[in-house]
């Protein structure tokens, strides 16, 4: 599947200009309660090398297990910036990529497991990103994701889908995503969705298919 170059480009540009807000619009939308869910997030991870991939200003970094080999991409440079920035202070060691989640540049079977969090709403074709995740990752290896999408409520879900236009515009975001559909499609195999809040955050968990012997 070919890259959109042209829509990349626009999400690139859209989260360079966002970056020095990008930390207080995410408090504010997000509050607390995202803090216990990236917690979560990052309880699920298995083995020792671990993929990031979206890690945007750096907001999981807190959570980060200090006994792992962590790389962590962003596709904006000026996102990324800020993430090294921070990893400085907390004293992290991680290798930080400009890197597009469509485009892995690592060798097949490369990782333990791979997370994201709010990120599959905005990568230009979410299905070619996890497909990308699933091709890195190692045989029966950890795919978590952290993600708000269409609500499963159709009310709900058919003003979303009303509002994406304008919220993609002003945020860049879409809001009507059906990742669990996505993460089907990638060739993942879907292992547990946890509804976190109102039917549209969810974490999902999924993993690699075994090589066939």
């Amino acid at each position: 599947m070919p890259i959109d170059v042209k829509r990349t480009d626009i999400v690139k540009r859209r989260y360079n200009r966002f970056a020095p807000l990008y930390d207080l619009m995410e408090g504010i939308m997000e509050g607390k309660r995202a803090d216990k869910w990236r917690k979560t997030l990052w309880s699920k991870i298995e083995g020792s090398r671990i993929l990031e991939v979206g890690v945007g200003t750096g907001r999981n970094l807190p959570f980060y297990p200090k006994d792992k080999e962590i790389v962590a991409i962003d596709l904006a440079e000026r996102m990324l910036n800020k993430a090294m920035h921070k990893a400085q202070k907390l004293d992290l060691n991680v290798k930080f990529e400009l890197m597009d989640a469509q485009d892995l540049r690592f060798p097949d079977n490369s990782f333990d497991s791979v997370v994201a969090s709010f990120v599959f709403c905005s990568v230009p074709d979410p299905v070619l990103g996890l497909t990308e995740i699933k091709r890195v990752v190692k045989p029966g290896g950890k795919v978590i994701l952290l993600e708000h999408m269409l609500s499963s409520n159709r009310i709900v879900g058919f003003f979303m889908n009303l509002l994406n236009p304008v919220a993609v515009l002003t945020g860049g975001e879409n809001i009507n995503r059906r990742t669990v559909e996505n993460v089907v499609k990638s060739g993942l195999i879907l292992e547990k969705v946890t509804e976190l809040a109102l039917g549209i955050v969810k974490l999902v968990e999924a993993s690699k298919p075994n090589k066939v012997k």
